[in-house]
């Protein structure tokens, strides 16, 4: 696998991986629209293990901070613009984030097969792009963004749990459709791109152990070993770098932009789909 597609596929998993535009759809789109090979499993594990280690290392204290409080050993921050302080308002969270990441294993365990065949037609990745696009427009409209993480509850946690289940469907963008649901519920958005993405850290872990498992029992090329730790490391720090950006962008910002990318590269990928290729072996 040349360089200078790693670069890229690992760049484009590190930016889409948490803004809510779906790295799914991107990294079957650019391969296709590149005319590229497909970069396999390997490759794939690759970048999970980069996205993972992204989100671990920036929400490390956070972690900390809710396994202290579950368990009633955490003192409340002197400062009050320390961004996890609103979390001492709400020490049963760690159990709520528990509670919700059941559907999406679930869904994984379930609908992994399809997912990575069946559901992977252009024209579901279109309408998931498109449709979640008009979810979130939705939610920015009539959700009354009041929550803060120390007032949400279980209830809002399941229920943006099971919303992360139908991230399994490709386009549909995990911190897309989890963050809607979010605000559909109260919270504010940049409380709900930090659940998202605290929800999404051991979805991704068992992604990549379940990934991980299967390239000890194949091995790993010689040939895919500079590809591979390029590919953790760049998805790592561009993860790293999208991460603090989109929290650091959401206190002042609206997610319209995000919105329009969607519906419109939903519109694109279609018109591709129908006019200049194939349908049935699009991506």
């Amino acid at each position: 696998m040349p360089l200078y597609q790693v670069v890229i596929l690992a760049i484009v998993q590190g930016i889409t991986e948490f803004l809510p535009i779906s790295s799914t759809a991107h990294l079957a789109l650019f391969p296709w629209l590149l005319q590229w090979p497909d970069p396999g499993l390997t490759f794939d594990i690759a970048l999970h293990v980069g996205t993972l280690v992204a989100v671990a290392i920036y929400f490390l204290r956070t972690w900390l901070r809710l396994l202290r409080l579950a368990f009633g050993t955490g003192s409340r921050p002197a400062d009050p613009h320390d961004p996890d302080h609103d979390l001492y308002d709400n020490p049963r969270l760690l159990w709520f984030l528990v509670a919700a990441t059941i559907p999406g294993g679930l869904a994984g365990l379930a609908f992994e097969k399809q997912a990575e065949s069946t559901l992977r037609s252009p024209y579901v990745i279109a309408v998931m792009m498109i449709g979640v696009g008009l979810f979130l427009w939705w939610a920015e409209r009539t959700g009354r963004q009041e929550k803060d993480l120390g007032h949400v509850s279980l209830g809002d946690s399941l229920v943006v749990g099971v919303s992360q289940a139908l991230a399994i469907i490709p386009g549909t963008s995990r911190s897309g459709i989890t963050i809607a649901t979010a605000l559909f519920r109260g919270v504010g958005r940049a409380a709900a791109a930090r659940f998202s993405f605290l929800l999404a850290t051991p979805i991704l872990a068992g992604a990549a152990a379940k990934a991980a498992l299967n390239l000890v029992r194949d091995g790993l090329a010689p040939e895919m070993r500079v590809a591979f730790l390029a590919g953790i490391v760049i998805s790592g720090l561009t993860g790293y770098l999208v991460i603090a950006f989109f929290l650091r962008y959401l206190q002042t910002n609206t997610l319209r932009i995000f919105i329009w990318y969607r519906i419109i590269c939903g519109i694109i990928i279609l018109v591709l789909a129908i006019f200049f290729r194939d349908p049935v072996r699009v991506l």
